[in-house]
């Protein structure tokens, strides 16, 4: 199991196109503090249906774009 698991669970479970989190905040959904594995962890997000989109060093937020579903 990801040690960011909670993370991904509690973005996939948001209903917008978009959410951005403090570092913070993502701390606390986690369990975790932000690190710099979370560059190599974010591509398991993608099997959650979302990406991250920009990570903000001076704003301390990171935002969370849900993909686009490709037509079948």
């Amino acid at each position: 199991m990801s040690k960011y698991a909670p993370l991904w669970e509690y973005v996939k479970g948001e209903q917008g196109p978009v959410l951005t989190l403090t570092f913070d905040r993502i701390q606390q959904i986690a369990g975790i503090p932000i690190d710099h594995s979370f560059l190599t962890y974010k591509k398991e997000l993608l099997a959650y249906g979302w990406q991250v989109g920009k990570i903000s060093m001076k704003g301390r937020t990171v935002r969370f774009e849900k993909k686009e579903e490709t037509p079948a």
